[in-house]
């Protein structure tokens, strides 16, 4: 690319990846291979991220004379620290799982199977225990947890108290109430 199109072109993979920081259900990055640069950053635009022990992730744009532009240089320090993500950063080190579980960039480390896909099927795990949860609450959850993150605890506590009012009309809140109190599963519809 010439220098001209570099600004564009990291800007659209920039607002790609806030639109999958921005999607209303929560997402799982599986991390069975490699992420580097991009592939990181659009893991951490991920509310959960597994890998399997012999991934290798980091952003290692600093070795190529650039700077992470697709968030990285905003996620990875709200993810696991300033002074760390400076570190990595800085450095464009590469992690494997253990390590990158023990930094707390991802929530959970396997050991890789013969098919190549344990994070794969720890994310499809995941994604099957929060399947029978409310849509609608999750989907509050998620705005409540995102945007009070970006706030000071009061304003925080705020904002959750508005999305939890969000659950209190729903058709759903009444069904999990009747399910509850029936000892079956409930069947919820979004509403």
């Amino acid at each position: 690319m010439n220098p001209s199109e570099v600004g564009p072109f990291v800007s659209k993979i920039r607002a790609v990846i806030n639109e999958i920081a921005n999607l209303p259900v929560p997402t799982i990055a599986a991390i069975d291979g490699l992420a580097l640069g991009g592939g990181l950053e659009l893991a951490l635009a991920c509310d959960i991220r597994v890998a399997a022990s012999s991934a290798k992730m980091g952003l290692v744009e600093t070795k190529l004379a650039i700077i992470p532009g697709g968030g990285g240089t905003q996620r990875l320090p709200r993810a696991i620290g300033v002074s760390l993500a400076k570190e990595l950063i800085f450095s464009a080190r590469v992690l494997d799982g253990q390590e990158a579980k023990a930094v707390g960039l991802i929530s959970h480390v396997l050991e890789q199977n013969p098919e190549g896909d344990a994070a794969y099927r720890k994310a499809l795990d995941l994604a099957r225990e929060f399947l029978p949860q409310g849509p609608v609450a999750m989907r509050v959850a998620k705005l409540a947890i995102n945007q009070g993150m970006e706030v000071d605890l009061v304003t925080g506590l705020a904002i959750e108290e508005a999305c939890y009012a969000q659950t209190i009309p729903t058709k759903d809140r009444l069904e999990g109430l009747l399910a509850f109190k029936e000892k079956r599963s409930p069947r919820y519809k979004g509403e």
